[in-house]
């Protein structure tokens, strides 16, 4: 979740105006469609009308029919703290390289994790170490890295380097890989709304940074844009600087509890391997859950809590990872979108278990109005 060029980026919705037009009161007609969609729970909170209906969705086909071989490439895959087996964020850029074996014949894939309180030393070394042994690119998975990242890549200018959540170095060998996670996160707060017994929901972050505040902030905003009544509690694991809140399901654990004690049933987080304890809290006490990142209902590691997932906010760093792969496989990196987005499929929402079908039509009512610039979604928490 934390820490991801394309013709068909969506940055030009920011000419929208803040258009929280679909939160008008609805005290006539609109009752009856909210009533339909709020049978499993959110009738008495939603006091938006439902937006309209989205467009029917030109099929779009991303190089069909190509054939593009990556099996001279040798990648280094940098995970963040928790790798492979988080369940979320390192997973989904995992998922990348895995198609990119399966799909692109790559049959080299170096993987090394960082740990929570590592020195920025740590981390230069081990991509220094990825750059001399020969692997090429290398894709370091988490805005920690861009320090390194910068440092290594200048020493090894004709090494690639990928960089996911950070978009702040020059070089001409890196290529940042980023993501509108606040548009995801607005349709998690629809859904949180649209599905809260009590009207009364919650957010936890795993560590106060500016990416993670686009989660929340994306979340704020589509709950409030759907409902004037809705009460939400916003916390996170630990401040800026300790990662370990990436790291820590006893602390999710406790701090979903005290959310739930409060009235909260529905719990979004965004907080990585940290999000199993969130899971297990939310079981615990009768409340449901939105997980980050990947479709969360289909991780093994967090399969005990898969009932209580309805849904899960997809950034999709596989996508990112794989297209960035494929990409240097071909030679031409001019084709990635700068910004993983709605528009682009970017980020997105998930409907595994089928605890969103009756409300998939206001979702993807809002993802219309959002990618057509109807409604911006702000980057920066509205509190």
């Amino acid at each position: 979740m934390r820490r991801m060029r394309g013709t068909a980026l969506a940055a030009a919705a920011m000419a929208g105006v803040l258009a929280l037009a679909g939160c008008a009161k609805d005290s006539g007609g609109g009752n009856s469609s909210n009533n339909t969609a709020a049978s499993s729970g959110g009738s008495d909170c939603v006091t938006a009308q439902k937006p309209p209906a989205a467009p029917a969705a030109a099929s779009s086909s991303t190089a069909a029919g190509e054939k593009i071989d990556g099996s001279k490439l040798k990648i280094g895959l940098a995970f963040d703290v928790g790798g492979r087996g988080d369940a979320s964020f390192n997973d989904a850029a995992a998922a990348g390289t895995d198609k990119a074996k399966s799909d692109l014949g790559v049959t080299t894939v170096n993987e090394s994790t960082a740990s929570a309180s590592e020195a920025e030393s740590a981390k230069q070394q081990r991509l220094d170490q990825m750059a001399s042994s020969g692997l090429n690119p290398i894709i370091a998975v988490g805005f920690a890295y861009a320090t390194s990242v910068k440092a290594v890549a200048a020493k090894y200018p004709n090494t690639k380097f990928a960089i996911v959540d950070d978009d702040s170095i020059t070089l001409p060998n890196v290529t940042p890989l980023v993501f509108a996670e606040e548009q995801g996160s607005f349709l998690a707060g629809v859904a949180a709304a649209y599905k809260s017994k009590s009207c009364h929901i919650g957010f936890v972050g795993g560590v106060n940074t500016p990416l993670i505040q686009k989660f929340e902030a994306g979340f704020l905003q589509g709950a409030k844009t759907v409902s004037s009544k809705v009460k939400i509690e916003d916390e996170y694991l630990t401040p800026a600087g300790d990662y370990s809140g990436f790291q820590d399901p006893p602390k999710g654990n406790a701090k979903a509890a005290a959310e739930i004690a409060k009235g909260a049933d529905v719990i979004y987080h965004a907080a990585g391997a940290s999000g199993k304890g969130v899971f297990d809290a939310a079981k615990s006490g009768n409340a449901l859950a939105i997980g980050v990142d990947s479709d969360q209902y289909n991780q093994k590691t967090v399969a005990a809590d898969k009932d209580i997932i309805i849904t899960s906010m997809l950034k999709r760093v596989d996508v990112a990872v794989f297209s960035y792969i494929q990409a240097v496989a071909k030679g031409d990196l001019s084709g990635l979108p700068k910004r993983f987005d709605l528009k682009v499929d970017g980020v997105g929402y998930a409907t595994s278990g089928g605890k969103v079908d009756d409300i998939k039509d206001v979702l993807d009512g809002y993802k219309a109005q959002i990618i057509s610039g109807a409604i911006t979604v702000s980057d920066k928490p509205q509190k």
